[in-house]
């Protein structure tokens, strides 16, 4: 007796998973693309609101952390007050 409760799921070929897993592989890199676009929207908006200060502070922690290089932020944290 068949057990009608169970659906049959139709079989795929190679090559349509394979056209399946690309176009998968596209959207999540468009999502991607557009989060990135997001995040720098947000930066933007913060740096506008906040004038240039923050943009200042944030140019100073780019260079501590150039300075002491792959540190522990501990340590660039105490370049930069080192440096203040």
């Amino acid at each position: 007796m068949e057990d009608s409760s169970c659906p049959t799921v139709p079989s795929r070929s190679n090559t349509d998973m394979y056209k399946l897993n690309k176009e998968l592989e596209r959207v999540i890199e468009d999502v991607e693309d557009i989060s990135v676009q997001l995040t720098w929207m947000a930066y933007d908006m913060v740096t506008l609101r906040t004038g240039f200060e923050g943009e200042a502070c944030m140019r100073e922690l780019q260079e501590a952390t150039c300075d002491v290089g792959t540190g522990t932020w501990g340590v660039i944290l105490f370049a930069l007050k080192k440096k203040k």
